[in-house]
């Protein structure tokens, strides 16, 4: 009989969050999603950065708080949009986050906006997204940066 690995306890929370975060995503990715894969969806994505919280380092955070307004977003809920796009935005600032994070911390905040149907201030963070989305260095992280910005509602392509 082969003994389990006995985990510590950091290995059990990021364990815990990472699978949460990649459940999270599974579920965003799916078109129809139901009522209850809304709610598991909006639970898993607060338990995924709970558990980074307990283990994780500003940029799980700041990812985290990313995923969680994109929930809320996707879900047409603005105000808890509004607030996890800026704790992202402000983690990126506080921790001079660049390339891939600071770009999306913007298209959060232009998402967001958009679900509020704040226009202009939409419109002000995709201007954000774009100019930050140019310094991403790797190709294959600005290519999807730059297909997840054309979702943002209301978005069109200059």
């Amino acid at each position: 009989m082969a003994e389990e690995k006995k985990r510590t306890e950091q290995e059990y929370h990021k364990k815990l969050a990472i699978d949460l975060f990649n459940l999270t995503w599974g579920l965003l990715d799916k078109k129809d999603r139901t009522r209850e894969e809304d709610d598991k969806m909006v639970h898993a994505a607060h338990a995924s950065r709970y558990h980074w919280g307990e283990v994780g380092t500003p940029l799980e955070f700041e990812r985290g708080d990313w995923q969680i307004s994109r929930v809320y977003a996707v879900l047409n809920r603005t105000q808890p949009a509004l607030h996890f796009a800026k704790r992202c935005l402000e983690i990126c600032r506080e921790n001079s986050f660049g390339d891939f994070d600071i770009a999306f911390a913007y298209e959060a905040m232009a998402r967001a906006h958009a679900v509020a149907e704040d226009k202009p201030e939409s419109e002000k963070y995709v201007r954000l997204a774009k100019q930050a989305g140019e310094q991403i260095k790797e190709k294959e992280n600005k290519d999807l940066f730059f297909s997840e910005l054309k979702t943002v509602p209301g978005h069109k392509e200059e």
